[in-house]
């Protein structure tokens, strides 16, 4: 095994490993899979047991939610070590299970195609203002092949994107869209697959630099973490103001630009991990989801730094264990007395809705699933 493979992994303090055990404790996959551990896997890696390791089932089935990174007494980065070691394997030979038949891993390496002919832009409607250059950019991710794929789940995942624009315009932004946007490339990072995820952030800084944009918004939680850690990690630096929608509305709602009326239905909030631990964005959509100290919002069991993710990471390893995590989160969802689940991912809205196609799931802890930015255009307040 290569030196620097092992010289990333002391990068990440894997070796100060104490074997308190607090990962695991507090691991969601480990409290539904009682074989797994992430000290499990920490300990294979530093003793270099790479043959058996590239091969773990388990090595794919690790979130990177960083709810272990955040209670480890000596800083270990699991997250960061978890990728390090799958872009080991990928180099090797070895490969996790993907969901869907490896259709979105697939979709994602095609976007890679310099010559890709694509409708990206399809979904605009004609009461949305956009243009190709501008100040503010929205980045829309990969919602329109989503939404194609998977439409058996009854969700509108293009909503939000639309919702966003909306907003927008409503706050006076004629936000840029990228005619060929690629994927950013996140989850094929998170399996190890480094060489396309350069080439997809290659590509999208340099259609970005062209608009003229100072400030790039997003949506998905997962591509604003690539362009804020990701990009920078490997080389490909944005230099450009980069918010998620959330802190765009909360920033308006707090300038008295955006004034909103109290939801009519309930709501609750699932913190996604790229958003939470990973970018530490907390206080900006519960401020959207709760102005003005209104009553019509709960918080679940497991909240903020200690909100449970929604069971699936990069497309990989969906199982069993996966849906116990998604139907213990609909279930703290529903304890809340909530109707609207809101989400600030599209991931998060997938699997939580895949989740309750189990008819069983859905009469028990159903509950609707919607976009931060679609519940607030349903709220504003006409003067």
């Amino acid at each position: 095994m290569s030196s620097s493979l092992v010289e990333s992994i002391k990068k990440t303090n894997a070796f100060a490993c104490l074997e308190c055990g607090k990962c695991t404790s507090v691991c969601p996959v480990s409290k539904f899979n009682r074989q797994y551990s992430p000290r499990s896997l920490l300990t294979k890696a530093v003793r270099e047991h790479f043959d058996t390791l590239f091969q773990d089932y388990d090595l794919w089935s690790c979130l990177t939610c960083k709810r272990c990174d955040a209670v480890c007494p000596s800083n270990i980065k699991y997250s960061d070590l978890n990728q390090i070691v799958r872009s080991g394997a990928k180099d090797s030979g070895f490969h996790g299970k993907c969901s869907h038949s490896g259709a979105m891993e697939m979709l994602q390496t095609i976007m890679t195609t310099p010559d890709l002919n694509q409708n990206r832009l399809e979904w605009v409607t004609d009461d949305m203002e956009t243009d190709e250059e501008g100040d503010v950019l929205y980045f829309v991710g990969c919602a329109p092949y989503q939404d194609v794929f998977f439409s058996d789940l009854d969700l509108n995942i293009m909503d939000g994107a639309k919702s966003s624009v909306k907003l927008l315009n409503v706050l006076g932004v004629t936000p840029v869209l990228l005619p060929d946007e690629r994927c950013c490339g996140h989850d094929l990072l998170w399996n190890g697959d480094v060489d396309n995820f350069k080439m997809l952030a290659e590509h999208n800084v340099k259609a970005i630099k062209n608009t003229g944009a100072k400030t790039i918004l997003f949506s998905c939680a997962e591509c604003m973490s690539a362009f804020n850690d990701l990009y920078p990690k490997y080389g490909f630096s944005i230099n450009l103001k980069l918010k998620h929608m959330s802190q765009f509305l909360a920033e308006k709602i707090e300038s008295g630009d955006l004034k909103l009326k109290d939801p009519e239905q309930a709501l609750t909030y699932q913190d996604p991990c790229r958003l939470g631990r990973h970018l530490g964005i907390y206080d900006e959509p519960r401020k959207v989801l709760q102005p003005n100290g209104s009553n019509h919002f709960t918080e679940m069991k497991q909240n903020s730094k200690g909100s449970l993710c929604c069971g699936v990471s990069a497309w990989m390893n969906c199982d069993t264990t996966s849906k116990s995590i998604q139907r213990e989160r609909l279930k703290q969802a529903k304890d809340t007395g909530a109707d609207v689940l809101a989400v600030a991912c599209p991931k998060c809205q997938i699997h939580l809705v895949c989740t309750m196609k189990d008819q069983a799931v859905k009469d028990k802890h159903g509950i609707q699933i919607r976009d931060i930015s679609a519940i607030t255009l349903d709220r504003i307040k006409m003067d």
